[in-house]
């Protein structure tokens, strides 16, 4: 079997682009994969394009040859934008091997470890009555771990500008009330999207009592793992680190050091499956869960619930509640066949590969749309951490 074409296709699906890669054989047999790269699609699209240029002729079964050929053919090693491409034909091949052999890709990984991957899940409210609201109806529908909004100024003057003090007062007197009227049992958590700085991060958790939040989301920026070794020593709440980390040799000084309580590992940046089962051992190793990152589309979906379903030390993956409203990414005309929620759990799939296809059809049907990412500002007009 030879890889014969390697098709990207950066669409609009709902509210953002995705960049889906179809790999194809000679065999009839193909796979897909997803790049996670958001914002920044047509930049992957050229290097999935470059490194078809050598894959194409070659044996899809020889998964980590490729990956390792694709990493280290440039003098330039890593860098986001080629681990996303190398993420997206990775996962496509894991999809080509399994069902070329007649499993599902957790069997390629060591077999499945459970019959459903928990989820958890994000409130959409900004703090206030209606948060705690969405999350009573999120408990009740039996999620029992989710991130609670955090307060970014909307509806308070321009929604661009963004005030991490007037943030963190608000944000934290919600959660301290979320707490007492949700009770001790639920999980909670907040993503600060890397919106503040080791001051701003400390002064927020230890605003509230100890105990309210069971982990917080990239408070800071990652380039400096001595800035999280400085805020490890003032706060307690765990931190959940790695959505944006493009590579295990990025997770280093976070595991080794003891920076990240959650691995917020994203298979479609990381490197696919190659590389995101070797930072799951390493964790394991520092009896660190996993917490994938999944803001894509279905066949990221897919990837993560493989890996979750193959890795014993797995928390939750972040998942889209249906009760809380549809945002569009699952499109049913380009994703027939896709891993749907069972309450508050993704099913393990039994069917070979990834158990989700794409309609090729209808995804030409779809076009890229330029998108950028919100450029925020303080008050005084100087930009901040989008």
């Amino acid at each position: 079997m030879k890889i014969t074409d390697i098709k990207p296709y950066p669409i609009w699906v709902g509210r953002r682009n995705q960049m889906l890669v179809k790999v194809e054989t000679d065999s009839g047999i193909y796979g897909w994969g997803e790049s996670g790269l958001s914002g920044r699609e047509l930049a992957v699209d050229g290097a999935v394009k470059h490194y078809a240029n050598f894959l194409v002729g070659r044996d899809p079964m020889k998964i980590g040859a490729a990956w390792q050929e694709m990493y280290r053919s440039q003098y330039f090693e890593g860098g986001r934008v080629l681990t996303a491409a190398i993420s997206a034909i990775d996962i496509a091949l894991h999809d080509i091997k399994g069902k070329a052999l007649g499993v599902p890709v957790y069997d390629l990984l060591g077999g499945k470890q459970r019959d459903f991957v928990p989820g958890f899940a994000t409130t959409q409210a900004p703090p206030g009555d209606e948060m705690i609201e969405q999350a009573q109806t999120l408990i009740d529908a039996g999620w029992k771990a989710m991130r609670l909004s955090f307060a970014k100024g909307e509806g308070e003057g321009d929604p661009a500008v963004f005030e991490p003090r007037e943030s963190i007062g608000i944000t934290a007197d919600w959660f301290t009330k979320a707490r007492k009227e949700l009770g001790e049992t639920v999980v909670l958590g907040v993503d600060y999207h890397h919106r503040l700085s080791v001051a701003e991060s400390a002064s927020f958790m230890n605003k509230m009592p100890s105990g309210t939040l069971d982990f917080i989301e990239e408070p800071i920026r990652d380039e400096s793992p001595e800035a999280y070794e400085v805020l490890r020593t003032m706060v307690d709440i765990p931190f959940a680190i790695g959505e944006e980390f493009a590579s295990k040799w990025q997770f280093l000084p976070y595991i080794e050091r003891g920076l990240t309580n959650f691995v917020r590992v994203d298979i479609c940046n990381v490197g696919g499956f190659t590389e995101a089962m070797k930072v799951a051992g390493w964790a394991e190793a520092h009896y660190i869960d996993l917490m994938p990152h999944n803001p894509l589309g279905p066949v990221c979906t897919a990837a993560s619930v493989h890996l979750g379903a193959a890795v014993p030390n797995f928390s939750w993956l972040e998942a889209r509640a249906g009760v809380l409203g549809d945002d569009g990414r699952t499109n049913t005309d380009i994703f027939p066949d896709q891993i749907e929620l069972e309450g508050a759990m993704y099913p393990v799939p039994t069917e070979p590969g990834l158990g989700v296809d794409v309609n090729e059809d209808a995804l030409k049907a779809y076009q890229f749309e330029h998108w950028e990412p919100p450029r925020l500002i303080r008050e005084d007009g100087s930009y901040t951490n989008a």
